[in-house]
């Protein structure tokens, strides 16, 4: 009888994790990259990171069209990273996904930080004009 393959774990617990086990987070994380991947739907998750929205407010501060905002929120409830609720005619939407929310807040202090944004900007040339 074989032991089941497993894959060393570099963790503080030092544990081994049978392959299969890590195949299967693999694939999870993948379809999370994989969601996140559009800019829209990724432009409507950072829009619902500090709380519910409804679509109209979506759409206004999104720029997002409504075909392309509900096609795109459809996507994003049926990969369980959004839910829903409804108030009168109104359907607010909320991140329903831990790890997605922990993707996001990673992916704002890189991206959207207000000190990385500004450092971005201000790389330097890679072009130096012939001296003369």
């Amino acid at each position: 009888m074989h032991k089941p393959r497993s894959y060393k774990v570099l963790s503080s617990a030092g544990t081994d994790v049978p392959l299969a086990e890590l195949a299967s987070a693999a694939a999870e994380a993948a379809a999370l990259l994989k969601a996140l991947a559009n800019p829209d739907r990724l432009l409507l998750l950072c829009n619902l990171v500090d709380g519910e929205c409804n679509v109209s407010a979506l759409e206004n501060v999104t720029g997002i069209c409504q075909p392309t905002l509900s096609q795109q929120l459809g996507v994003l409830r049926d990969e369980g990273l959004v839910e829903t609720r409804r108030e009168g005619k109104f359907i607010f939407y909320r991140i329903a996904s831990a790890p997605a929310m922990a993707v996001l807040h990673t992916l704002y202090q890189t991206f959207c930080h207000p000190v990385k944004t500004a450092s971005r900007k201000r790389r330097p040339a890679t072009t130096q004009e012939p001296s003369r």
